[in-house]
């Protein structure tokens, strides 16, 4: 089974923050990003791996059915923090038991029909659901912005 520090839920994916402050705060030395379109886009792989480069850490994307088939072979000594945009994401790779423990809910933009639960993260009605259905699954899942920041209760 593979070492998954964190899963971060972050419709940014992979920025300054989750380089400077949540990869060091996990003590995580690989980042995944769990993303379909992300995983064919040369270019955001690029930007994302000046973060991953900058932060010492090696950055990795995957689609989802491949990071499903791939992380539960990683290496013991990969400490791993996975990236993910949406809760529907997360709960797939909940259900395929790979040995997410911990998530973070840390920016879900705002839209049209969305409601706020903390200054940064709006959801409808799908992604509470899936929130909840996670939560439901003993996975300790909190909304948190930054490390240092209090964790809210989904």
């Amino acid at each position: 089974m593979s070492n998954i520090k964190l899963l971060r839920i972050d419709n940014r994916l992979v920025h300054g923050q989750v380089g400077v402050v949540w990869i060091s705060s996990v003590s995580a030395n690989l980042l995944v990003v769990v993303d379909d379109i992300v995983a064919e886009d040369k270019m955001q792989q690029q930007l994302m791996g000046i973060t991953a480069k900058n932060s010492g850490v090696g950055i990795r994307f995957f689609g989802v059915e491949q990071a499903i088939s791939t992380l539960p072979k990683a290496s013991p000594s990969q400490k791993i923090f996975i990236v993910c945009r949406t809760p529907e994401v997360a709960k797939k790779l909940v259900d395929a038991n790979i040995g997410i423990t911990t998530i973070n809910v840390g920016n879900m933009h705002f839209a049209e029909g969305k409601t706020q639960l903390s200054a940064k993260v709006f959801v409808d009605t799908k992604d509470l659901e899936e929130l909840q259905y996670i939560k439901s699954k003993n996975i300790d899942i909190t909304i948190q912005d930054s490390p240092s920041d209090q964790k809210k209760d989904i």
